[in-house]
């Protein structure tokens, strides 16, 4: 990414700046000198979808072999429901066998009339990025490569993907794979993903489908005698020089590149039971994508960290009680049932309030709980509430994310005896012959 040389000065002002301010001030962040050079980035919690990071999210994209995170997928969507096995074996057939042949390709070298294992091709799918296997799996799962483009696109809208367009189970452009472009597709087409659907499916792919680390998390393995390296220079563990790259906690996901897409990554790690979801798209070379990662996980894991804001039986002073109606007791107190736990950033804690939100449904017309009930009735829901300048966004919806707890009774209340009742609805039938009357009076003035 060309700057000009007033830009590049500026920018250079700005870390020296930075680093002054993190060594001069003990209170200064890493946030302070983040400036990730990606055409579009962006940065999740697994765990709770919370963005942490944005840029140029929505910016549609190649992305390359990234798009073997879907293939991935709904491969181990097949094993799950029963259509296909680890150990089911399959042949290769003449399309995928003259794509894995091609030198310009990621391949592997498949070989026909053998029989090679689902577990084998996902390996060299995921690991080694190899085309021929992404299409022989494509075919195993679908019966031919634009059945399976159908349900990829078809998935993508099941997950909630906002901008995409699959068009062959690879990440090739569809012009490279001659004319074995996948039915219902163009010979012009390329698949497309922003940074925010890029992330949308890797988060899928790791909550649905832990297992899917346990490969992508493979520096080497052997394919077929021969000995193949996963394009992850990230992961712990590469061979000789590669491991310089690496980086604490990295276990996948998916490197892409083409002329056309540039170096895109969508990268996971783990430390101390967080994991952050990364992707940046296009950027300047195959080393600047893993730098430009290690900047977000940097940030994500060093200005963040999994708090409990409020603790299980946390009373919200405006909404602490509730009044009871053919009850024991007038009143009853609430609480919330668990604790409230999100990724925080540094210094942010005190941003964070809890709204209450009484249900209709739970309470009577005149908003009273009616006994009797249990210890531990849900009577609403308390709802986290950032108050900083801007909101943080649920990665699936784009709307300031919503965390929720159930509210519930602290204690039981049992019903009141019919004299009880009988005494409390007299006084209710003259309070409101009382008042009606009241009503009256004032209206002949």
């Amino acid at each position: 990414m060309k700057q000009s040389l007033q830009a590049s000065a500026a920018i250079v002002m700005v870390l020296v700046l930075s680093v002054l301010a993190v060594f001069g001030n003990p209170e200064a962040t890493y946030a302070d000198s983040v400036e990730v050079e990606a055409e579009s980035a962006i940065l999740v919690d697994a765990q709770s979808g919370k963005i942490l990071f944005e840029r140029e999210a929505d910016l549609t994209l190649p992305p390359a072999s990234m798009t073997k995170m879907m293939t991935e997928y709904l491969v181990l969507e097949a094993i799950e429901e029963g259509d296909i096995e680890w150990e089911t074996t399959t042949q290769i057939s003449d399309y995928p066998y003259s794509i894995s042949a091609n030198s310009t390709f990621s391949g592997v070298g498949l070989r026909q009339s053998q029989d090679y294992t689902v577990r084998e091709l996902y390996e060299a799918m995921a690991i080694n990025s190899d085309n021929g296997t992404s299409i022989a799996l494509a075919e195993l799962v679908a019966g031919s490569e634009g059945e399976f483009v159908n349900m990829m696109n078809e998935k993508a809208e099941e997950l909630g993907m906002t901008d995409y367009q699959f068009v062959n189970s690879t990440g090739l452009e569809n012009e490279d794979l001659g004319e074995n472009y996948p039915e219902g597709t163009e010979r012009e087409d390329t698949n497309l993903l922003s940074a925010r659907s890029s992330a949308i499916l890797a988060y899928h792919l790791v909550n649905d489908y832990p297992e899917s680390l346990e490969i992508s998390s493979i520096p080497t393995t052997e394919f077929d005698g021969q000995e193949i390296i996963n394009w992850n220079r990230m992961l712990p563990g590469m061979p000789g020089q590669l491991a310089a790259g690496s980086y604490e906690g990295v276990d996948g996901l998916k490197t892409g590149f083409t002329d056309l897409a540039g170096f895109s990554f969508t990268g996971t790690a783990e430390r101390d039971d967080r994991r952050l979801i990364s992707v940046v798209m296009k950027t300047d070379s195959e080393e600047a994508r893993f730098e430009e990662t290690k900047k977000l996980f940097e940030y994500g894991f060093n200005e963040f960290s999994q708090q409990e804001l409020f603790q299980a039986g946390h009373q919200v002073d405006d909404n602490s009680t509730v009044e009871v109606s053919k009850g024991k007791e007038d009143s009853v107190e609430l609480e919330i049932a668990e604790g409230i736990t999100a990724p925080v950033k540094e210094g942010e804690e005190e941003q964070y309030a809890v709204n209450v939100n009484l249900s209709e449904e739970a309470l009577d017309k005149n908003g009273k709980l009616e006994a009797p009930f249990d210890q531990g009735e849900k009577v609403g829901t308390a709802e986290l509430v950032y108050n900083g300048e801007e909101s943080y966004k649920d990665l699936q919806t784009g709307e300031p994310l919503r965390t929720e707890v159930d509210v519930v009774t602290v204690s039981s209340v049992e019903k009141a005896n019919w004299f009880m009742l009988t005494v409390g609805g007299i006084g209710d039938f003259f309070s409101d012959i009382f008042s009606s009357a009241v009503s009256m009076v004032k209206g002949w003035f």
